[in-house]
């Protein structure tokens, strides 16, 4: 016997082993009633924990292929040849966790589950209400589009060259001096990540960011053998690894999801340290339309080095359901990002990049996306008055735009049995933990989706469990 199980896949030393097994079985290497070697026999041998053992032979047992007799082993089945001859389903359990993406945390999954059923109060979802959503004015848009054969055809690799011209001029407010061939549009800012990862950076490379993070949240580089690594400054000032690539990744106007906003001192810091240390950024800048004040001008603004990848959608504005956004970078990065995009879904939608194109050119986008900061911040304002109650047990930041407020409880009181209690009261929360490994003091809440009446109702139930909480 000189098999072992390989520690370097992604397959589980159980699903390892099993197989394993089974193919003795099959391969009639361990015949019918054959007695399989001691359990603490086979853990030496394959190198692993007994109790490793212990488990795949309980699964066999449940299964029918194997069976035990007290006092004297366990044994391969007589039925077990034919249990296997009529096993025709795939093992999809092997092929899911050999998958190279990894899973989300389960308290992501839970919420993006329970954010479907409509008797939850979603207190902590990062989108625009419905309410919010100019439906409307979008569908009678659609009658001001000229829509022809082409138009709705597979458009450029770096996609509409209308929308591409449409999004030159209106980032000029942000400071941005920028040309069509510098642009990519993608499917999202996520997507846009997601393209970072596969197309400019190898297994390894170094990801730095904020403490508390939207990247921890989803797994665009993870899943890809990148590591994650914080800083506890503000800026944070990473310093290059040496025969590594890094990037450093950044939401300085409203930060999701703490909501901070850098200083334009902290800007040019930053700019200027990872220009000292050749560290590429990518700026996501998708929050900054809904700040409450004049905005700072975004980082991509001062890049005289071209080591700026810049991040815009209308996900957080206009519709998530357009998947629309753009990446703003050099030629030889768009045409780079604009390759891998075509591989995998061969352009966004060409309705809604048409969609976007015609409110951005005709101003309908920066009339509701005026309006829009006026609602948000009366919503803001809402909350924080539900929110008094909480002062003896917790602190916040007023909101300086977007959609969040970064509540933080005086003793570590967010947990996963919080986030289930309130789940069984059909209150939906983010917990700080999803953003920072082990961050048991906050909450992302946000005002941006649920109505009065459900502010209201839900930070009822969540300052009831919480106090809960600090009695336990």
């Amino acid at each position: 016997m000189h098999w072992q199980p390989n520690r370097t896949t992604n397959l589980s030393l159980i699903m390892q082993i099993r197989d394993w097994m089974l193919t003795q079985i099959s391969s009639s290497a361990w015949p019918v009633q054959y007695r399989l070697p001691s359990q603490r026999q086979l853990a030496a041998t394959l190198g692993v924990n007994r109790s490793t053992i212990q488990e795949v032979i309980e699964e066999l047992k449940a299964d029918g292929i194997l069976y035990s007799k007290i006092g004297s082993g366990t044994f391969v089945a007589s039925s077990s040849w034919d249990l296997l001859t009529k096993q025709q389903q795939p093992n999809w359990q092997r092929y899911i966790e050999a998958g190279i993406h990894k899973p989300n945390y389960e308290t992501i999954q839970l919420i993006n589950e329970f954010e479907q059923h409509d008797d939850f109060i979603r207190l902590s979802t990062g989108e625009l209400a419905p309410s919010l959503i100019p439906s409307k004015q979008i569908t009678a848009s659609l009658q001001s589009l000229a829509l022809d054969g082409k138009t709705l055809g597979y458009s450029s690799p770096q996609g509409s060259l209308k929308l591409r011209r449409a999004i030159c001029d209106y980032v000029k407010s942000r400071g941005i001096d920028t040309t069509p061939e510098q642009i990519c549009i993608v499917s999202g800012g996520l997507q846009a990540l997601q393209l970072i990862a596969l197309g400019l950076l190898e297994t390894g490379s170094v990801v730095f960011h904020e403490k508390a993070s939207y990247l921890n949240s989803v797994h665009p580089f993870q899943s890809f053998g990148m590591q994650l690594q914080a800083s506890e400054t503000l800026p944070f000032l990473p310093c290059m690894p040496k025969h590594k690539r890094a990037i450093a990744y950044t939401i300085p106007t409203l930060n999701n999801p703490t909501g901070a906003v850098w200083s334009l001192v902290q800007r040019e810091q930053f700019y200027a340290h990872c220009v000292a240390e050749q560290l590429p950024i990518i700026e996501d800048d998708v929050y900054h339309e809904l700040l409450f004040d004049t905005p700072y001008p975004a980082l991509k603004s001062m890049d005289t080095t071209n080591q700026i990848v810049y991040l815009g959608s209308v996900s957080k504005t206009l519709s998530p359901g357009l998947r629309i956004g753009w990446v703003i970078a050099s030629p030889a990065v768009v045409k780079r990002l604009a390759d891998v995009k075509m591989q995998m879904d061969y352009g966004s939608s060409a309705i809604s990049q048409e969609i976007v194109a015609h409110w951005l050119a005709s101003g309908l986008y920066e009339q509701h996306v005026k309006n829009l900061r006026r609602v948000l911040q009366q919503r803001a304002q809402l909350m924080e008055n539900y929110l008094q109650p909480f002062q003896e047990i917790a602190s916040w930041q007023s909101s300086r735009g977007g959609f969040y407020i970064w509540l933080k409880f005086n003793e570590p009181i967010v947990t996963t049995a919080l986030f289930q209690q309130l789940v069984r009261r059909r209150v939906l929360i983010n917990p700080g933990y999803i953003y920072a490994p082990h961050d048991a003091y906050h909450i992302r809440l946000s005002y941006a989706y649920a109505s009065e009446e459900e502010l209201r109702h839900g930070l009822t139930i969540l300052l009831e469990e919480a106090k809960l909480s600090l009695r336990k």
